[in-house]
C-alpha cells in the first residue's frame, strides 16, 4: 500500500513524476548536445557575390564538427533552373588527410584543404550563363549519415556599382570638420598660453617694481630720523 502525506498525495506517484522529469531533462540535454556537435557547412557570413564578366571568383565554404568525421562526403552543384549540375566531389577519409577530388567543370578547381576544414573552389573566367545559385553539400558517416548544405549565389555584372558620391562628399566633410576643429582647439590654446605668459611676466614686473619702492622708501626714512632727531645740548 501507497504512503500518502498531508497533501494527499501519493509518495510513490511523485517519484514517478520526478523520474520522468530527470529523463525529460536528459534527452533535452541529449539532443542540445547532438544539436550543437552535428555537422554544419559555412559559406560565410555574405552568401552572395557580384563579380565582373571575365573574371575568377572563389566559392567558399568550410564545415565543422565536434565530434569529428570520417569519410566526411562532399560536392558542389550549380542550380540550373531547377537542375542540379554536379561541379565536384570527394571523400576526406579523415581529419588532416586530403582528399582526391573528381571535377566535371572545366572552369572549377578545388582549393580548399582538410587541414583547414575548407571545400571551397574557384570559377574560372565568369560568364552570364554561370549566374545562379551554388550549393556546398557535405555528409558525416561518424554522425550516423548526418548532411548538411548551405546555398552560395553568384552575381554577374558588365561592371561594379560606384560608391554612391554623397556618401562620399559625407565622409570628406566629416573628416574636414573635426582636421578642422583640431586646428581651431590648438589655435585657441596657443593663443591662451602666449596670453597667460604675458600676464605672468607682467605679475612678476609689478612684483620686482613695488618691492624696490619699499626698499628705497624704508632707506631714506630712517635717514630722514636720523638727521631729524635734536642733539643734547652740553651742561
Amino acid at each position: 500500500m501507497a504512503s500518502v502525506d498531508s497533501t494527499g498525495s501519493s509518495v510513490s506517484g511523485r517519484l514517478r513524476s520526478g523520474d520522468l522529469l530527470h529523463t525529460g531533462l536528459a534527452v533535452a540535454l541529449l539532443l542540445g548536445v547532438w544539436s550543437v556537435a552535428g555537422l554544419e557547412v559555412s559559406v560565410g557570413k555574405v552568401p552572395h557575390l557580384e563579380a565582373l564578366n571575365g573574371s575568377t571568383v572563389l566559392l567558399p565554404c568550410t564545415y565543422s564538427s565536434c565530434i569529428g568525421i570520417s569519410k566526411l562526403y562532399f560536392n558542389w552543384h550549380y542550380d540550373d533552373n531547377g537542375t542540379m549540375q554536379k561541379l565536384c566531389e570527394a571523400v576526406i577519409p579523415m581529419e588532416g588527410v586530403e582528399p582526391k577530388v573528381s571535377v566535371y567543370h572545366e572552369r572549377v578547381e578545388f582549393v580548399g584543404s582538410s587541414k583547414t576544414n575548407n571545400i571551397s573552389i574557384l570559377l574560372w573566367n565568369i560568364t552570364f550563363d554561370d549566374e545562379g545559385q551554388y550549393i556546398c553539400f557535405a555528409r558525416n558517416p561518424k554522425e550516423k549519415y548526418r548532411n548538411h548544405s548551405a546555398p552560395f549565389t553568384l552575381i554577374v555584372v558588365d561592371q561594379l556599382k560606384e560608391v554612391e558620391s554623397t556618401l562620399t562628399v559625407i565622409i570628406v566633410s566629416v573628416l574636414g570638420g573635426c582636421i578642422a576643429l583640431a586646428i581651431f582647439g590648438m589655435v585657441i590654446k596657443g593663443l591662451v598660453v602666449q596670453f597667460v605668459l604675458k600676464d605672468d611676466d607682467k605679475n612678476k614686473e609689478c612684483l620686482v617694481s613695488s618691492g624696490n619702492d619699499n626698499t628705497e622708501n624704508g632707506v631714506t626714512g630712517a635717514k630722514a630720523d636720523n638727521k631729524g632727531t635734536p642733539k643734547t645740548p652740553k651742561a
